[in-house]
């Protein structure tokens, strides 16, 4: 896109609340029950059904409002909004309009290093329609969803590019995960966004035509639509052609944007306050309850590891996206929080146990138990007492015996148990000094050319030496040591 246009996003989330049951009814909320299996009078639409309120929605969305800095209102109403579609029986969705729950919080966001704080204009809760599925014989509707307690936080039009778009939804997803509101899983549907896109020269503060962008199921889908639509509405703005104001579907196949209808607008949706639900209040001795329970959120744990261990950009993101994963590391970590050791261990456990992990029919659940013994293991491995060859061997034998069942009272967890009987059979490196500097001397003379290749300035012939010293100690040997010996000896020569 050209330099002389300037991108502006605005983004409205959805999300899904973690309740048992939807928020005006009793019907349960589970993803992937059967079609139309979890429904009851009110999210059916069925004549006469009256709404009751899910207090722990309330809780929730009160949650979210806090975490994003927002203000809680005391007061906010409820509000019928009207249209007409196949799923969603009532003929109107029960949401918030001119009184939410939340408004004008914020998020701060970093990008390329450079921080930046996002406005929200306003967090409201709503009930979610149904979904419908068309296909050539016709279109099917599962009323399933129907009725799901949402959250819909609109932001601000702060955001200039699909990068800060990205980086905004990762912030806000996480901070959902870590207060237990949203389980973040955008594939399922239960955090979904729409992107507002508009763009205008650079310099002016006057907004352009925006358009609406739907469809988006994953940070990448949302990245390359908003650059997809930016482009083309600079490519329609510069042929002289009007831009209509529309809402467009991405098309992940065809990498593009297609237009769906015309944008509407609050008038098409002729809102009014629901004369079935009296106006929501909140005490403001319940709402100082919530804010006690708030959790330490993502950016104050990745200060905190920042600080305390000197972890770097990429990993703290890592560690502290799911909560899950940052109190797995916590655990392992332990009382030894020396920041090379903190480095190494996030990497032993998110990279090389996961990997070995996600091979496996096993989940982080089934090892947790042995967290500790992990960390032994890493220990072990960095002190130079295992392989890699062996830690790889010691770690999939772990994986492939314990098995899922219960451990009996008074015995190790299964993990546990399969991670011992791996130590003791692959063992660690006892290596008689002296038979690592026959090994080392054997192999160079063994190659003199290569030696001599070496020394002239083949620095890559290293790895070459390695090998055939593992070789002859038959792999146990420590692969630093070898290299620092065969360093000091070719070197010597």
């Amino acid at each position: 896109m050209s330099t002389a246009w300037e991108t502006v996003i605005g983004l409205e989330v959805h999300a899904q609340l973690r309740t048992a049951t939807k928020l005006f009814g009793p019907a349960p909320t589970a993803y992937g029950a059967p079609p139309n299996s979890q429904v009851d009078p009110v999210s059916l639409g069925l004549p006469g059904a009256l709404p009751v309120l899910n207090a722990e929605a309330v809780r929730m969305a009160a949650l979210a409002g806090l975490a994003t800095r927002c203000t809680v209102h005391e007061r906010s109403v409820f509000a019928r909004k009207n249209y007409f579609y196949a799923d969603l029986p009532k003929g109107y969705q029960i949401s918030q309009f001119d009184r939410p729950i939340c408004t004008a919080g914020h998020l701060d966001i970093a990008v390329d290093g450079a921080s930046k704080r996002v406005g929200i204009t306003r967090i409201h809760l709503e009930e979610d329609a149904g979904k419908s599925s068309h296909g050539p014989g016709g279109s099917l509707v599962d009323l399933n969803r129907a009725g799901v307690p949402l959250i819909e936080i609109v932001s601000e039009p702060d955001l200039r590019s699909a990068e800060e778009a990205v980086a905004y939804l990762r912030e806000l997803r996480a901070i959902l995960v870590y207060i237990g509101v949203n389980d973040g899983n955008l594939e399922e549907g239960s955090f979904r966004c729409d992107a507002n896109v508009s763009v205008r020269q650079v310099g002016s503060d006057v907004l352009g035509t925006r358009c609406e962008i739907k469809n988006l199921n994953s940070f990448r889908a949302i990245r390359d639509a908003i650059v997809y639509e930016a482009a083309r509405q600079v490519r329609v703005v510069e042929s002289g052609q009007p831009l209509v104001q529309q809402t467009r579907l991405w098309d992940t196949d065809k990498a593009r944007t297609a237009a769906m209808r015309s944008k509407e607008e609050a008038h098409d949706y002729r809102y009014f306050p629901d004369p079935d639900l009296p106006p929501l209040v909140i005490a403001p001795e319940t709402l100082a309850t919530w804010s006690a329970q708030l959790p330490e959120l993502p950016a104050a744990r990745r200060s905190r590891y920042r600080d305390q261990l000197g972890l770097d950009e990429d990993t703290l993101w890592h560690l502290c996206e799911e909560p899950e994963r940052a109190e797995r590391f916590e655990r392992a970590l332990g009382t030894e929080t020396k920041p090379e050791r903190a480095r190494s261990l996030a990497s032993f456990l998110f990279a090389r146990v996961a990997g070995v992990l996600n091979k496996s029919d096993h989940t982080w659940a089934d090892v947790d138990a042995g967290l500790d013994a992990l960390a032994e293991v890493h220990d072990q491995w960095r002190a130079g007492k295992l392989s890699n060859k062996m830690l790889s061997t010691l770690l999939v034998q772990a994986f492939a015996t314990h098995d899922d069942e219960a451990a009996d009272p008074g015995t190790p967890a299964p993990f546990v148990a399969a991670l011992s009987t791996a130590r003791a059979a692959v063992g660690v490196l006892e290596v008689d000094a002296g038979a690592l500097d026959a090994a080392v001397d054997a192999v160079i003379a063994a190659h003199p050319s290569q030696a001599a290749a070496f020394r002239g300035g083949k620095p890559q012939l290293l790895g070459f030496f390695i090998g055939q010293v593992m070789r002859e100690m038959k792999g146990k040997a420590d692969a630093k040591a070898v290299s620092a010996l065969l360093r000091e000896r070719l070197s010597s020569s």
